[in-house]
């Protein structure tokens, strides 16, 4: 089992606090689980370079919705629990702490697949009707900021957010404020869309995706404040895949976006449509090696192991094994 011997060295086989499954182990985990998504909806949840079956739903995406369900509904029978005790049995019902959900990885992933399939599930589930996603970009500070900072060259690296906004934003999530506001990022643009946001009205689940969302820092010395955004998760998610293989699907993706959204002359990369094949071939790997290759060696892989699960991508985009951090 040459795969599994390789995941169980990654995640330190022996130390592991993982237990890690073979996909087709994975796959038994489903047991009755029923498909709730038909083929259309799943076309429309893939990205651009991903790619996304029915077999890859059912097999990997289904026993994981099983799982977080059991998790969700364990996490709001103890937040009644906790309510009644508090209130001495006078609980009123309408507390409701939305269960956060974290998605991290590296540039050309698959993280944005990977969180809107699991909102689309969830959101099917009878306790959880009401399924929320946000991304990390509309944190990112504005490119004006940026380059006054001398940071456009770090966008996406920890220091180019704006972490102060992003912890008030989850905690009042987790306080159950209505309606709680996220900046609007464009890719289109390739900035922050000044005075556009996505609502978010109490749901069930929240589903944060980022680079990010598990980078850690320095604790206070004096033990204050919750430094930390991966603090506010319940569970997360890691999206795995070697090196050589997310610099593969992000050269892919940059090649694909070139012939599509790159054309449009409002594009801010529109100055890149006019490149010759292998222009922008060397153009995507001068761009992976300068700036997403470092983030994800400095920022992003080092925070794999904090993750609840990890899903490990083969060079064909589908998930070979996962590995589940023990209780």
């Amino acid at each position: 089992m040459p795969g599994k011997q390789m995941m169980d060295q990654r995640v330190g086989y022996g130390l592991s606090p993982y237990r890690t499954f073979l996909r087709d182990e994975w796959a038994t985990l489903r047991q009755d689980t029923p498909m709730t998504l038909r083929p259309d909806e799943i076309a429309r949840l893939q990205g651009l370079n991903d790619s996304l079956s029915m077999n890859e739903v059912e097999e990997i995406y289904l026993p994981l919705s099983r799982l977080l369900s059991l998790y969700v509904g364990a996490t709001q029978k103890l937040f009644r629990a906790m309510s009644h005790f508090l209130d001495h049995g006078h609980t009123n019902g309408d507390g409701k702490m939305p269960y956060i959900i974290g998605v991290a990885g590296s540039v050309a992933a698959g993280k944005s697949t990977t969180a809107r399939v699991l909102q689309a599930l969830l959101a099917r589930w009878p306790n959880t009707p009401k399924v929320d996603l946000v991304t990390t970009d509309g944190f990112l500070l504005p490119n004006a900021v940026l380059e006054r900072e001398g940071l456009m060259e770090k966008k996406g690296f920890p220091e180019s957010y704006d972490l102060p906004l992003l912890l008030r934003f989850l905690t009042d999530i987790k306080a159950g404020r209505r309606p709680v506001r996220a900046p609007l990022y464009s890719h289109f643009f390739y900035d922050v869309m000044p005075d556009q946001s996505v609502e978010v009205d109490r749901p069930d689940i929240l589903i944060v995706e980022g680079l990010n969302v598990l980078q850690t820092g320095r604790p206070p010395r004096d033990g204050t404040g919750i430094p930390f955004v991966s603090d506010f998760f319940d569970f997360s998610v890691y999206i795995d895949a070697d090196d050589e293989v997310l610099e593969r699907w992000y050269v892919e993706r940059f090649m694909r976006l070139r012939e599509t959204a790159f054309r449009d002359p409002l594009s801010y990369f529109h100055r890149y449509s006019k490149l010759t094949d292998a222009e922008a071939r060397a153009t995507a790997l001068s761009i992976w090696n300068r700036i997403n290759l470092p983030n994800l060696q400095e920022n992003v892989l080092p925070t794999r192991q904090r993750a609840d699960l990890i899903l490990r991508k083969a060079g064909d985009h589908e998930v070979a094994e996962v590995s589940l951090r023990k209780l």
